[in-house]
């Protein structure tokens, strides 16, 4: 059983799909650390602040000082351009992952779903050949040109994008989202305000369609791109539901990032059909193995790291079970568990701060110290 299924996952198929996906995932890093720049949010979330909310054993993560941050995210630009253009793929990769994580890392009230699917993306990205064709690398240097790729490349990010979606319609499955229609009818009326359809997307039909219709699509669309049957249909309805999403709610980076890794669930040629990328010059590289020959250790160890990684990303999302209390109302072991959308609370708090040598307390003004988003969090979980 073992040497069949190393051999598949092996198996060459057409690069192309990767390049693709290699050149949005650059580019839309890009947009995101440029979104950040332009709206000037490095300051007020970073520098500003003069405390942040750490994770549990990353206390020594802090923002650079003086002008270091802004520095910071325009590095991420650059290094965006140079995995979009496959230049130094492997160092460049790899500085970027450690850049985007060390971001996320800095204040947990700041957790977004979508900066956690970057990193962990960003990482297999680490692991994968996408720089074999179409880039600065392959051009300077011939002999790492290649117009196959193991299957397990693409599968191994597509099976990541999977988990996002599945989990998320578990989620879901809860009175609340699915008889009572909530959040979701307050996430339209928000949504209302902005758009020209008021009256359309506040009515009882449309919020039961959006929350029985987020369900199901959640847990249904992963086996629906999976299967060929009906690959087509189901990427045409992942389109237009990210492309609503995208029109109705703010979520930034996510409904189109979605859009391009969803993709990676197509024929890995796909791209061959519009003539990109063109194929390269000189002999064509395979890189798949025969299934008689017994596989490598490097092979075994590619798929026991491969099993491991998704063991544990299958499994953390559910680790809320494990602590008292409605996670919906706690809060506890919401990250990471692709909890999206699933909550609109509004709360008071006072906060106070002890000198532990004294054990004298005061009254703090967040405004003074804290982000309007550390506020917004820290005042949800003080009420």
């Amino acid at each position: 059983m073992e040497r069949p299924l190393i051999a598949r996952l092996f198996q060459p198929v057409d690069i192309a799909s990767l390049v693709v996906f290699r050149i949005c995932f650059g580019l839309i890093m890009v947009w995101e650390a440029g979104r950040y720049l332009y709206s000037n949010w490095v300051g007020p979330f970073w520098i500003v602040p003069g405390f942040h909310f750490k994770y549990f054993g990353f206390g020594w993560a802090h923002p650079w000082d003086g002008g270091g941050m802004y520095l910071h995210f325009l590095g991420l630009a650059v290094l965006g351009l140079c995995i979009a253009a496959g230049l130094w793929y492997r160092l460049v990769m790899s500085l970027f992952f450690l850049a985007f994580t060390y971001v996320f890392l800095l204040d947990k009230s700041y957790y977004l779903n979508h900066f956690y699917l970057v990193v962990i993306i960003s990482f297999l990205l680490n692991f994968v050949p996408a720089h074999r064709a179409f880039s600065v690398d392959a051009w300077w240097n011939p002999k790492i040109r290649s117009r196959t790729t193991p299957i397990w490349t693409v599968w191994a990010l597509a099976l990541q994008i999977v988990i996002p979606y599945f989990h998320g319609g578990i989620a879901k499955l809860k009175a609340d989202w699915l008889i009572l229609g909530e959040p979701m009818r307050i996430f339209l009326l928000d949504a209302a305000k902005a758009t020209s359809l008021p009256e359309v997307l506040t009515a009882e039909p449309a919020v039961y369609l959006f929350a029985w219709g987020g369900a199901l699509f959640d847990l249904l669309i992963p086996f629906l791109l999976w299967w060929p049957r009906t690959r087509a249909v189901a990427f045409v309805a992942a389109v237009g539901f990210h492309l609503t999403n995208a029109f109705l709610f703010n979520i930034g980076i996510f409904p189109w990032f979605m859009i391009c890794a969803t993709t990676l669930f197509l024929s890995p040629n796909w791209p061959r059909r519009f003539g990109f990328p063109p194929a390269p010059a000189g002999k064509r590289v395979s890189l798949g193995v025969d299934a008689s020959v017994s596989p490598s250790w490097t092979q075994k160890a590619v798929v026991s790291l491969l099993s491991l990684h998704f063991v544990i990303q299958l499994l953390v999302p559910f680790r809320h079970y494990l602590y008292p209390g409605d996670v919906h109302w706690t809060g506890e072991g919401s990250h990471f568990a692709w909890h999206m959308r699933l909550n609109a609370m509004n709360g008071a708090g006072v906060l106070i701060a002890t000198a532990p040598s004294t054990g004298e307390s005061w009254k703090v003004d967040p405004s003074r110290h804290l982000s309007p988003r550390q506020t917004s969090v820290l005042s949800l979980k003080s009420a």
